[in-house]
């Protein structure tokens, strides 16, 4: 599958991009002839150079209206193989040259910029499925892999991931892993991190490690999870088991009009509590269900569809109904206008262009203090200058809280677009953390949140910092990213 690109052409030549965060680090061409020789798909044309450079991230967008990246890679590395993956690292780390991984370059939110330049290595040559264990319901695939690739092969053997992300169509397996992703249906399946049985992960210097392996092992801590959500920071994934499940034989879908924002997040408690995972639990307060719902603004609409053996969808299904009998039944085809229409985002090219600040902020918080988050959140982002709106959706939801699923949109001036769009994510992000929510459900850190990664784990963070300094000593790996220091620290941002 050929790697989709952001949907914004740069402004100028691809030949004039410029880095927007400082002078990158150099590649020489002695660097760039020992690349080649153990990765002969390394290219330094300059359009190759600019387009890795950069992902989905909003605020990227903007820069490349003005014909700039964050920061510009001086190679691209494509490797075939975990060996080639291997040769690449060794050769950066001898001569401290720093790599960021790289998929489908879906991320929002700056992961896969190479902040420092250096090399960007691209995986997407490493694709397929290495093998099917179906009588264990398992899958080894690499993570180049884009995901309807995997989801069709999988539905060719009657099976499925359950995974299926906003980006599915322009995002890698590799890339879920790395951000720690969820899905449309993570309330049945869960997020990716749940889904993940072991993995093969090649180290800065070189060396390869592969974790887990056994259903629910317990031989000291899981290294799994240690390298899943890490961004590229601490080692780069060359292949993954992850659990599988049959497929669905049932679904239903169901639509209800609740009273008020608190009474339907109320609701989904109640529905947790229970014990209930419908596959799609979605509540969206009253502002977006009549922007994306057509309602009069009066009610809060959620949006419920389970697939299942079809026993499990019927008493599922039915605890819906009882926990939401205080609501109004609305048209279900509510729920088929969501699933024909929640991939689209071809608004967000639209309003950049007309100069529009639009971006969206996920977060969770326990179910105890998601009211209290919505409410701060919002007013923060209102309060910033130039503010047009701020809405939100309830997207996943467990037994302990729920996703919170911000969209705010702003016009400044032309001269305040990013001085506008850093002092709204700083609003709301500080109004959330003051709150009692988290950081990121699932879109992860990267750039944009890097700044308040010191706030969001405390004493945690000394402890992730020491972990880079094992495993990475010369801090090749995606530097200047998860609120850790680096010593090619240029210019700060923001």
């Amino acid at each position: 599958m050929t790697v989709p690109t952001p949907p914004i052409a740069f402004g100028g030549s691809a030949a004039e991009v410029r880095s927007r965060l400082g002078e990158p680090v150099a590649l020489t061409d002695e660097v760039v002839e020992a690349l080649r020789a153990v990765c002969p798909d390394t290219v330094t044309d300059p359009a190759a150079r600019a387009e890795s450079s950069r992902d989905w991230w909003p605020l990227s967008l903007h820069w490349a209206l003005a014909g700039q990246v964050g920061a510009l890679a001086g190679a691209v590395c494509r490797p075939a193989d975990a060996d080639q993956v291997a040769a690449v690292l060794r050769t950066c780390h001898e001569r401290a040259v720093p790599v960021t991984a790289a998929g489908g370059r879906s991320g929002v939110c700056g992961a896969s910029v190479p902040r420092f330049g250096g090399v960007v290595m691209d995986l997407t040559a490493m694709a397929g499925i290495v093998d099917v264990d179906d009588e264990s319901l398992t899958v080894t695939v690499l993570p180049g892999t884009f995901g309807p690739d995997l989801e069709a092969e999988l539905q060719r053997r009657g099976l499925t991931l359950g995974h299926w992300p906003q980006s599915m169509d322009i995002s890698t397996v590799g890339g879920w892993l790395a951000c720690r992703g969820a899905d449309q249906y993570s309330t049945r399946y869960g997020k990716i991190e749940d889904m993940v049985v072991g993995l093969d992960v090649v180290l800065a210097d070189g060396r390869s490690v592969t974790t887990g392996g056994a259903p629910r092992a317990a031989a000291g801590p899981d290294l799994t999870q240690l390298f899943v959500g890490s961004e590229g920071t601490l080692g780069i994934i060359t292949s993954a088991r992850l659990r599988v499940h049959v497929r669905p034989s049932a679904e239903r879908r169901a639509a209800y009009g609740v009273s008020s924002w608190d009474a339907g997040v109320d609701a989904c408690r109640r529905i947790l509590r229970r014990g209930i995972t419908p596959a799609v639990l979605r509540l969206y307060d009253e502002a977006e269900s009549q922007r994306s719902h057509g309602t009069d603004g009066s009610v809060a609409v959620l949006l419920v569809l389970d697939e299942a053996d079809a026993g499990v969808v019927r008493a599922t299904m039915a605890a819906v109904d009882e926990e939401c009998a205080d609501a109004t039944r609305l048209d279900d085809a509510l729920v088929d206008g969501w699933l024909h229409h929640r991939n689209d985002v071809s608004a967000l090219e639209a309003l950049t262009r007309k100069g529009f600040v639009v971006d969206t902020m996920e977060i969770a918080g326990p179910w105890s203090r998601l009211p209290a988050i919505y409410r701060n959140a919002t007013a923060a982002l209102l309060a910033v200058p130039h503010a047009l709106a701020a809405t939100a959706h309830l997207s996943h939801s467990y037994t302990d809280g729920a996703c919170l699923y911000f969209t705010f949109a702003a016009t400044p001036p032309p001269e305040e677009v990013e001085a506008t769009y850093v002092a709204l994510w700083n609003a709301g992000t500080t109004a959330v953390l003051t709150a009692g929510g988290n950081l990121s459900h699932h879109h992860g850190v990267g750039l944009n949140r890097h700044r308040f990664m010191a706030e969001a784990l405390g004493t945690g963070r000394d402890v992730l910092a020491a972990i880079k300094a094992a495993l990475d000593p010369r801090g090749i790996l995606n530097p200047g990213k998860l609120g850790l220091t680096s010593n090619l620290e240029q210019m700060p941002w923001p």
